[in-house]
C-alpha cells in the first residue's frame, strides 16, 4: 500500500475509533462512576492491587488528577485502599467484589448493545471483517508483531 493510501485508511481508522468511543460512551449510564472511574476499575481488574501512582501513569495522568475519582469510588465501595506498610504514604487499591460485578455488567450491556447494532447494520461477512479488524487493531496497540518487510 503506498504511503497516501496508508495516511488515508489512519484516518478513517482514527475517525471510526473515536465515532465508536463517543457511541459506547454516550450509552453508558448516567448514574455510576464516569469514563475514567470505569477506566481505573478496567485496570485494577485486569492488573490486581496497583497504587494510585501506578492508576495515573495507565492513564497518562498526574496522580493528583485520579485522587477525586478514587475517593469516589472509595466511597461507593467499587475499590478498598490499604496503607502500604513500609511506606504510609502510599495506598495499595483493590476492586471490591461489588466493583468488579458492576464492571462487568457494564462491560456485558455495552458489549450487547455493540453486537444487537452490529446484527442490526452488518452482514454476517462485514461481521466476520470487524473481527479481523479488531484483532488488527489490538495487534497494532500491543506492537507485539513484527514488521514484515514488503516485496519491492
Amino acid at each position: 500500500m503506498d504511503d497516501e493510501k496508508l495516511r488515508a485508511t489512519a484516518v478513517s481508522l482514527r475517525r471510526a475509533a473515536i465515532g465508536l468511543a463517543r457511541r459506547l460512551r454516550d450509552e453508558r449510564p448516567t448514574q455510576g462512576p464516569g469514563q475514567l472511574g470505569l477506566s481505573l476499575l478496567g485496570h485494577l481488574y485486569r492488573h490486581g492491587e496497583m497504587t494510585a501512582g501506578e492508576l495515573a501513569a495507565a492513564e497518562h495522568l498526574q496522580p493528583q488528577s485520579v485522587t477525586r475519582v478514587l475517593a469516589e469510588l472509595e466511597t461507593r465501595e467499587l475499590i478498598r485502599r490499604s496503607r502500604d506498610s513500609s511506606d504510609r504514604r502510599r495506598h495499595h487499591i483493590v476492586l471490591t467484589e461489588p466493583g468488579r460485578a458492576m464492571l462487568v455488567e457494564r462491560v456485558r450491556e455495552s458489549d450487547l448493545s455493540l453486537a444487537e447494532a452490529m446484527s442490526r447494520s452488518l452482514t454476517p461477512a462485514e461481521c466476520r471483517i470487524l473481527s479481523v479488524a479488531a484483532d488488527l487493531i489490538d495487534q497494532l496497540l500491543d506492537g507485539k508483531r513484527p514488521r514484515q518487510v514488503r516485496a519491492q
